[in-house]
Order: structure tokens, then C-alpha cells, then sequence
């Protein structure tokens, strides 16, 4: 089929490594982000985002099509929101969406194509800092290919989060480790980046470091554990869970 460019219309939607309800997720859309469609096997779309370049299968009723011109409209002056959750009047009727999907900055009505939206309540929100941002997600359960407060892999926490503060990281942690400046344990401060590897040499863990002789990361849920120069200590367990790689600054 033609590539076309369409819009999540759903809060989250599951992005899967195959076409089929079975087949794992391994990311997910948030309300709002663009995607190129290049595929449709009913009820399954091909589809690769425009934020990060993902490639994946999601159910086509997820998304709406939109004209070049249109998907240009929408994607020039994008921000996400930072609130947890704010209620959405679409003209489906009412539902909420959640921290990190992509809105008009400053804007409570707006519009995707012909769909008129309206924020009908925006939470009010004290967070500042990187830091602020991770805890506010302390215990959220872990998600493979989760990007949401109700359910997120570690990757998935750190590329919401960084995009607040100008970074738009890849989604896995392989590739977002080539970004930023390798940073020594001894120089590491709030917000800087901690990379771990497997026995096979692959970067498969991240977590956001505290500054203060801690890390947070998702892992069972997101959790806040002891750092060290060798790297995340499980107090409960009396464990060292994560072996460290390296710590990045963006």
C-alpha cells in the first residue's frame, strides 16, 4: 500500500513485534504521536513513528489517517504533556490520556485533522526536575515495551521522561546509551544516566541516579535502589542486581 501518515487516537496503544494478539509488545503509541503506515493486513497495521523511528504492528483502529498537510498542522510546535492524567473531550466522547502523549503546547482546545479536542481539566503539577519526574513514577508496575504511568519498561521511563527536558532518546536502551558524555562514578550527579550490561555484552538495563548514593529504575516496578561503583544494590535481597557498564550526561 501507499505509505500514509496517521495519528494514535487512543490513549495507549500496543505496539507488537508481529501481527498477532500474541505476539509481545514492544513499545507503545501515546495519544497524539504521528506515524507512518506502511502496511495493512485487517486487522493489523505496519506502522514506524515519527518520534523515534520504531517499527512495530498495531491494530489499525488505533489510528486516524491525515493528509501531508494535515500531519505538518500537527507536528509543527508538538509538545507532551507532563501531567499523569488530564481527561480529553474528543468527538467520541470523553477519555484520558496520560504523561508523555503529544499535545500543542499551552493549548486546552485544539485540532488533529478534522478532530476538534478540548482538555476539560488539567491536574495541577510541582514537578521541576528530572529527579522530580522519576519518583513521581516510583512503583508504577514494570511493562516490556510499557511507555505510560500505568505500566513502563526502563527505557520507556527514561525516554518520557528526558523528552520534558529536550532530549528525544531512542526507545531501547542499546541505542540510547550512544548518546551523551561518559561521565566517572566520582563526577556523577542528579539526572546523569546509568547503562548496565548482560552476560553477552548487551546494554539491556537503564536507570535515572539521584545523586544521593541512589538509582531509580524499572524493574519488577519502578523502584529506587542503593548505587554504587559497582552498581545497583538490592538492600532487601543483599544482592548486586545490575552490574554497572558505564554512567552517561545528556
Amino acid at each position: 500500500m501507499e505509505i500514509k501518515t496517521a495519528y494514535c487516537l487512543v490513549s495507549i496503544a500496543p505496539v507488537r513485534k508481529a501481527e498477532d494478539d500474541g505476539s509481545e509488545i514492544v513499545s507503545q503509541l501515546i495519544f497524539g504521536e504521528l506515524v507512518e503506515v506502511s502496511g495493512l493486513n485487517h486487522p493489523w497495521a505496519k506502522i514506524r513513528t515519527f518520534s523515534d523511528g520504531y517499527e512495530g504492528y498495531i491494530d489499525h483502529k488505533h489510528v486516524s489517517y491525515l493528509t501531508e498537510k494535515e500531519a505538518k498542522r500537527w507536528s509543527e510546535g508538538l509538545s507532551y504533556l507532563k501531567d499523569r492524567e488530564v481527561v480529553l473531550t474528543a468527538p467520541w466522547g470523553k477519555q484520558r490520556i496520560c504523561r508523555g502523549s503529544f499535545l500543542p503546547e499551552n493549548e486546552t482546545s485544539f485540532q488533529i485533522g478534522s478532530d476538534q479536542f478540548t482538555l476539560e481539566r488539567q491536574d495541577s503539577s510541582e514537578l521541576k526536575s528530572i529527579l522530580d519526574y522519576a519518583e513521581d513514577y516510583l512503583n508504577t508496575a514494570y511493562l516490556w515495551g510499557g511507555k505510560s504511568p500505568f505500566g513502563i519498561d526502563c527505557s520507556g521511563l527514561t525516554q518520557v521522561i528526558y523528552r520534558f527536558f529536550g532530549w528525544n532518546l531512542p526507545r531501547d536502551c542499546d541505542e540510547q546509551v550512544d548518546h551523551g558524555q561518559e561521565i566517572e562514578y566520582e563526577d556523577l550527579q542528579m539526572g546523569d544516566l546509568a547503562y548496565f550490561k548482560n552476560k553477552t555484552g548487551k546494554v539491556t538495563h537503564v536507570g535515572i541516579l539521584d545523586g544521593k548514593g541512589g538509582i531509580i529504575h524499572a524493574s519488577g516496578h519502578v523502584r529506587r535502589d542503593t548505587f554504587n561503583q559497582e552498581g545497583i544494590f538490592r538492600e532487601d535481597i543483599e544482592s548486586l542486581t545490575h552490574p554497572l557498564f558505564l554512567i552517561k550526561r545528556l
